[in-house]
């Protein structure tokens, strides 16, 4: 009998350590590019801004200046992290892993191509990634308050006020898609796209792709919507007392957020992994060499560079003009297309609605 019962256990302590270090193995496999990729679009801002404003750009680290991130990096892991002698410190220590956390847990359920590579090809994938990035406000609310400075209280109260706001905004758009696609399976939705770029669902949601657009720029605290961190105004926000690794983390945190914003749109808008020239018979097949992974890439390095184009090109809001933008006019398109798209639903009006 206590052989039995000791089998049955060792099976049962095997399938979950089988389960879990899976389940590791997914996530570094995963989170490695993912801080890769963040270390490198730092470069790769600080070169197309210096290329807009007619300079060269980090140029002196390694070759063409490509191994500055590596020597930020560096930099930051040997400076002091100094804690204010009246801040809270557990919770001062806790806010920049409450903000960077969820910008990677999001990533559990972002598909990359059509055979099957995500770490779990969830039915409410949707849901998860807007329920998970919305819990890393309490990261940025809790380091302004922790840090016992008015100017990163100030900052916090800006950037969490921000968030939610345009957090309502971006929900609605996703709404407009999910009535399209009939699907919170993130897969299922790039799969309801296919037929060529005019099959697209930025064709008949165009205004929610603009307005899902804006409010990922709103929700990373991203020029022209940084009045979190206002240099000239509040000196750097909720994150003024944070030094070394710490601010790193939320360094960290804003640039994997962007990049996760850019995947979510070219997946929910620009059909993911799918060609833009499906369907077009010479075209497709000059193209066809093509794997799905890089279009999504190339999608993203799109939009990417949108986020750092509009930082070299806009100036900041005011704060008001900021929460306008998102009440007055952002929120409101949202909701008359829902219901635009609630009547092209019910008259079957072009191929998304069949």
């Amino acid at each position: 009998m206590f052989d039995a019962l000791q089998g049955w256990l060792s099976g049962y302590i095997f399938d979950w350590l089988a389960i879990l270090i899976t389940l590791l193995v997914q996530a570094i496999v995963v989170i490695m590019p993912l801080m890769l990729a963040v270390a490198y679009l730092t470069l790769a801002e600080r070169k197309v801004i210096g290329f807009m404003q007619i300079r060269m750009g980090p140029n002196r680290v390694g070759t063409l200046g490509l191994l500055q991130p590596i020597a930020d990096a560096l930099k930051l892991m040997n400076k002091e992290i100094i804690l204010p002698s009246q801040s809270n410190l557990y919770l001062f220590i806790l806010a920049p892993t409450l903000a960077i956390a969820p910008a990677i847990a999001a990533w559990a359920v972002i598909p990359f191509n059509a055979d099957g590579v995500v770490v779990s090809d969830i039915n409410a994938g949707v849901l998860y990634v807007l329920a998970v990035s919305s819990i890393g406000v309490y990261g940025i609310i809790i380091s302004g308050w922790a840090s016992n400075s008015k100017y990163a209280f100030l900052g916090a109260m800006r950037a969490s006020a921000q968030k939610i706001s345009y957090e309502i905004a971006m929900g609605f758009a996703l709404v407009t898609v999910l009535m399209v696609a009939d699907s919170m399976n993130l897969t299922e939705i790039v799969n309801a796209q296919k037929g060529g770029m005019l099959n697209w669902l930025w064709v008949p949601l165009l205004p929610m792709f603009v307005v899902y657009f804006i409010s990922g720029l709103a929700e990373t605290n991203r020029a022209p919507f940084d009045v979190a961190e206002g240099e000239s105004e509040i000196v750097a926000g909720f994150h003024v007392e944070y030094s070394g690794m710490a601010f790193a983390v939320f360094f960290l945190a804003e640039y994997a957020m962007m990049i996760l914003i850019s995947f979510m749109t070219a997946i929910m808008f620009m059909g993911g992994w799918l060609s833009p020239f499906e369907g077009i018979p010479l075209l497709e097949d000059m193209f066809a060499w093509v794997s799905g992974f890089i279009w999504l890439v190339l999608k993203v390095s799109f939009l990417l560079f949108l986020f750092l184009w509009f930082r070299a090109t806009f100036p900041r809001y005011r704060y008001d003009q900021v929460m306008r933008l998102g009440w007055k006019v952002l929120i409101p398109v949202t909701i008359v297309w829902v219901f635009v798209v609630m009547i092209m639903e019910y008259f079957k009006f072009g191929p998304w609605f069949n």
